[in-house]
């Protein structure tokens, strides 16, 4: 990896802010994500990141402040104002272990809906940006426009015109039916990869990345692993501990028993629909066949044109 001015200077400023800190630092530095949407390096025990070139500094500075006020939830940001460097917003964060995709049968499914179920009963603050859910998968969508067309194509693009406008980043996400109308606080782009323990080793699960936090639909924070046991990819008892566990918690997304896809349905479609586009993009700039786990969420889509939004949840596995 060739290092850049940014990716040098951010690694000097992680440096800086984990030798400010009371205790002694015991150094050793790595770079854990280097992407043109977003640049993570560690520094011992803090962590620095160079948000997306576009990021709005208000607006990540809002989501900051929900992460300092909800430590039990978020992890808290080690400073709660961005600083500028190279043109990027920059924060800094406390170092957390995160969950070993060597060991899938130790995944906290039960602690991440916890805490989501937590995170969607929390009141959002006033003057929240929307939950940016959506946006990313319309600009997975773009993407794959700008990809040259896969047989694959097709059914993805598809299986996205066939969404809502809310889904697709057109129009403001819903209300919850039948529920009182209040802003819900979510997470945006949750995954396992989103979740660390603090402090290490043993502390407990936090949720991490608040760049897409914000207020509306909570059943885009179920959506993924909802779309994963749809296609097959996540076992069946997998997403009950998730689902029971989420329920348990008092989360507000789905009902509190019975069927939860008709409230699951359409964020699940989105999820998938923002995979396959994604997995078509990488496949082709690495110009190699999809793997089976892309293949799967491609032929979901192929899936989602024969299947009414309405008829859907009847269908899942």
């Amino acid at each position: 990896m060739t290092a850049t001015p940014l990716l040098s200077d951010l690694t000097t400023r992680a440096k800086a802010q984990a030798h400010s800190r009371p205790h002694p630092c015991p150094c050793g530095a790595a770079t854990l994500t280097d992407r043109p949407d977003g640049t993570v390096v560690r520094h011992a025990d803090t962590v620095a990141k160079a948000h997306a070139p576009d990021t709005a500094p208000a607006e990540l500075t809002a989501r900051l402040a929900v992460a300092a006020h909800l430590p039990g939830v978020l992890l808290p940001p080690l400073s709660p104002t961005p600083v500028d460097l190279h043109g990027r917003l920059v924060t800094f964060w406390p170092y957390g272990d995160p969950v070993d995709p060597e060991d899938p049968d130790a995944a906290p499914w039960e602690e991440a809906a916890t805490l989501l179920a937590r995170l969607h009963r929390t009141p959002a603050p006033p003057g929240l940006p929307p939950m940016r859910g959506p946006a990313k998968a319309a600009r997975a969508i773009a993407r794959l426009r700008a990809t040259t067309p896969q047989p694959a194509t097709e059914p993805v693009l598809h299986a996205w015109a066939a969404l809502p406008a809310w889904a697709r980043a057109e129009a403001p996400m819903p209300d919850l039916p039948g529920r009182p109308s209040r802003p819900t606080l979510c997470h945006g782009d949750l995954h396992l990869g989103q979740l660390v323990r603090h402090p290490t080793p043993d502390g407990p699960w936090l949720l991490i990345d608040v760049d897409d936090l914000g207020v509306g639909a909570p059943t885009w924070d179920l959506a993924r692993p909802a779309a994963w046991y749809a296609c097959g990819l996540l076992p069946p008892d997998e997403w009950t501990r998730f689902l029971t566990a989420y329920r348990t918690a008092g989360g507000p997304a789905v009902p509190a028993d019975g069927d939860p896809w008709p409230a699951l349905d359409t964020a699940a479609r989105a999820l998938t629909v923002q995979t396959a586009a994604l997995a078509i993009v990488k496949a082709t700039a690495a110009d190699r066949p999809l793997d089976d786990v892309q293949r799967a969420v491609v032929d979901a889509c192929a899936r989602m044109g024969s299947v009414p939004p309405e008829l859907a949840h009847e269908n899942t596995k």
